[in-house]
């Protein structure tokens, strides 16, 4: 069929526009590179170290050598597979805070601040556990579950936080993030609910969406009007047409290198790889904003943890249940806990996260030498650092550079320490001590701040947030690249809705609000929009004096 709209990239967002168009009536073709999400390596959610270091899900990027830590290459992984990187990530949801939304706002993203976004991550979400009912969503296509907390080690780690002197939230995603409580993930019956499965396939049932497996090459324009979408398919360069749209969805790192290879971006760079230059954008790949973390690792007492599950024999138990029955410790990712706090007096909102785990692990699978052990993983949320993604070659098959120039402001370091320091003191909580044997990492002999960041440039890595690179904002600003509505500045027909839309990095995981992006943006192109909700967030009283 010749589509209504060409959807490029079948990921979190581009899913969920996909769905909202379809279920207007429109015809739409979405454009992914990658294979199927079937087999247990991706919908089992235990098994979430896997597809995220397989060369079959991910694009395999990594980063240039990041020169404040260490010159190291760091990964970024991104799906390349039906459902993007909702069919590879670690199935966290977190909306993030109500300030982050009502800084896009503020910032040049006209209606884009929380009372707009609210009614949008309601519309999207069945909840099955939200206790904030006004702020929560029950009968959206994302279904939103919680773990089952069994493991002692969860309740272990809240209660140490509340007699370090923390909140308590029981919805994070509701009223007030400050605190701590459960964790919240995109798992229904036992299965991770990505956006294929959430949104992508029932959009398929209506007969008004095409799937079609091809590398987007460059957006194809008449004047400066995009008609359509270049692809290697098969081998073979063909164009796919649109009638109305083409929207880009193909995340924070391929949306600009495809904007580039089309001839959108800063005219030098363009010009540089042979590209002819139909809208000189300088903010094309600039603004790139990621999360770091450490993990923060402690060897535990008793054998409570998860380690005595890592053998081949109780993988193949775990895996054996969750096949059969969906259920047992194969249908939960073990990010059961989650925590959010502020890292110092003055600042008004939470700025660190918490994610604990019963277990000491790497995000590749491998288990901590020193066997039963727990962990949390904890960054900062606002890093000052920007990078950028630019391009390699013009060659739509080669990955573009991306330089996350990670640490760069001195504000990072002091924000890392502080949340380092920060998790040592709820660890050597009363709550904690029955199961502390002593600290795997960074190791009680490093304490001052120099010991610290020689930890920090060692360990830090990304928690995979990528954003940032097609920065939303008034249409009149030099660095904007997308209008409010998604609009790719000076040409017309083309729109990016994805992460990299995003003016600043939320506080949490982002494929929350990517998806929220998809909903948003697909009510633009419809010429709709849901009214704003004047829902408050709950914030702390003593923010200026107290740092809890």
């Amino acid at each position: 069929m010749q589509p209504d709209y060409i959807i490029v990239g079948a990921g979190s967002a581009g899913c969920a526009v996909a769905y909202r168009l379809a279920e207007a009536g429109k015809k739409v073709m979405v454009i992914e590179h990658g294979g199927s999400d079937a087999g247990p390596f991706i919908q089992m959610p235990a098994a979430l170290s896997y597809p995220m270091n397989m060369g079959v899900y991910d694009w395999g990027f990594q980063s240039a050598p990041e020169p404040h830590l260490g010159n190291r290459r760091l990964a970024c992984p991104r799906g390349k597979v039906i459902g993007g990187s909702s069919s590879i990530n670690g199935m966290v949801y977190v909306r993030g805070h109500a300030k982050d939304f009502d800084h896009w706002a503020e910032s040049g993203a006209a209606g884009w601040s929380y009372a707009d976004v609210l009614p949008y991550f309601k519309r999207m979400e069945s909840t099955h556990h939200g206790q904030d009912a006004a702020y929560r969503g029950t009968t959206g296509p994302l279904h939103i579950a919680r773990g089952p907390r069994d493991n002692p080690l969860h309740d272990a780690f809240a209660t140490s936080a509340a007699q370090a002197g923390y909140a308590q939230t029981p919805d994070y995603n509701g009223a007030a993030q400050e605190g701590f409580g459960p964790m919240e993930q995109t798992i229904y019956k036992g299965q991770r609910w990505s956006a294929a499965n959430a949104y992508l396939r029932p959009a398929q049932k209506t007969g008004n969406v095409d799937v079609i497996r091809a590398l987007a090459c460059r957006v194809v324009f008449d004047g400066t009007r995009a008609v359509g979408v270049e692809v290697d398919r098969k081998g073979r360069r063909e164009v796919l047409r649109a009638r109305q749209e083409v929207i880009l969805a193909a995340s924070s790192i391929n949306s600009p290198k495809l904007l580039m290879l089309s001839g959108i971006g800063p005219a030098a760079h363009l010009r540089a790889h042979g590209i002819a230059v139909i809208a000189d954008r300088a903010g094309v790949g600039k603004n790139l904003q990621d999360h770091l973390e450490v993990y923060l690792q402690m060897a535990a007492s008793q054998p409570v943890t998860l380690f005595k599950y890592w053998k081949l024999m109780w993988k193949g138990v775990i895996g054996a249940q969750w096949l059969f029955t969906r259920r047992g410790l194969g249908a939960s990712n073990q990010f059961e806990t989650a925590g959010f706090i502020r890292s110092a007096a003055g600042v008004d909102y939470p700025d660190i996260q918490f994610h604990f785990l019963p277990m000491a692990v790497r995000y590749d699978g491998r288990a901590a030498a020193e066997g039963h052990g727990f962990q949390a993983h904890v960054g900062p949320m606002r890093s000052a650092s920007r990078g950028a993604v630019t391009l390699a070659s013009n060659d739509p098959k080669d990955a573009p550079d991306i330089f996350f120039n990670y640490m760069s402001e001195d504000s990072d370091w002091r924000d890392f320490r502080a949340a380092i320091r920060l998790t040592r003191e709820i660890f050597a909580q009363e709550a904690l001590k029955p199961f502390v044997k002593h600290e795997i990492q960074p190791g009680e002999a490093a304490q001052s701040d120099a010991e610290i960041d020689d930890f920090i440039r060692e360990h830090a890595e990304s928690a995979y947030h990528p954003c940032g690179t097609c920065k939303m904002g008034a249409a009149d600003a030099p660095d904007t690249v997308v209008d409010p509505e998604g609009r790719v500045v000076g040409v017309d027909g083309l729109r990016v809705a994805d992460s990299s839309i995003f003016p600043r990095i939320t506080n949490g995981n982002l494929n929350g609000p990517s998806i929220m992006v998809g909903e948003k943006i697909a009510d633009a192109i419809l010429g709709r929009r849901l009214p704003p909700e004047n829902l408050p967030p709950v914030m702390p009283e003593h923010w200026r004096a107290a740092q809890r």
